[in-house]
């Protein structure tokens, strides 16, 4: 088992896996192939895992709100439901964006710590900046979750963010966001990270699928092939 490998459980609506007992399994088989712990989505799914395994969980809450970008833990209400069913960490997006309701992360963390004392808290993250923010606010790690997946930081690379991040905060530092090989999971070690998070590489199917064929898509087909 790899101490610093966490497999992210997660399926959403559109997609042909969403189910807590199909997320339960996956966890079940992240854990047999050597993660340490599990990053999940919603409440229904963290319980069925934990019917599963036994390992640290990651909590999160994707839910709409509107038009409104921030969709990770975005409100009190998500991180209430996830403290009460009981995870070792909540991750919550920190990015500078307005959050529903019309709150800063700022006026959303300060209520949140203030409720929630002992808890610890993940601040997903898209910049350095954002990360020395969430640490200077009082959160227990950072992560690259959202690097490459604001407006402002299309094209980034996620290994050098982290590397940045890792010279720039003192809290454990979390590599996720396009981990999608072990040699990129193995490079965030070697630069420092406290953990991994892969996700899509192991866990969607259609992603991977995708991958794959987008790739032999190269090639071109000779005319027997086009027959099968």
């Amino acid at each position: 088992m790899s101490k610093k490998l966490i497999v992210s459980c997660q399926a959403l609506e559109e997609e042909p896996l969403h189910s807590s007992l199909i997320m339960s399994k996956m966890a079940l088989a992240a854990y047999q192939g050597g993660a340490s712990g599990i990053r999940a989505n919603s409440v229904s799914d963290i319980q069925a895992i934990k019917q599963e395994v036994d390992l640290p969980i990651i909590g999160i809450i994707k839910r709409d709100y509107g038009d409104n970008e921030v969709r990770i833990t975005a409100t009190l209400k998500e991180v209430e439901e996830l403290a009460t069913e009981g995870v070792e960490v909540i991750a919550f997006d920190a990015t500078d964006r307005i959050r529903p309701h019309n709150k800063s992360f700022d006026q959303f963390f300060r209520e949140v710590k203030e409720k929630f004392p002992n808890q610890k808290f993940m601040a997903d993250v898209s910049t350095v900046e954002e990360a020395v923010h969430a640490e200077k606010l009082g959160v227990d790690i950072v992560a690259t979750t959202l690097v490459g997946y604001t407006p402002y930081t299309e094209g980034d690379v996620p290994l050098e963010v982290l590397e940045k991040t890792l010279k720039a905060v003192n809290v454990p530092v979390i590599a996720e966001g396009n981990i999608d090989t072990p040699e990129k999971a193995k490079k965030a070690l070697e630069l420092g990270a406290y953990k991994v998070v892969v996700g899509s590489a192991i866990t969607r199917p259609q992603v991977i699928t995708e991958k794959f064929s987008q790739k032999m898509n190269e090639v071109e087909p000779n005319r027997e092939e086009e027959k099968l």
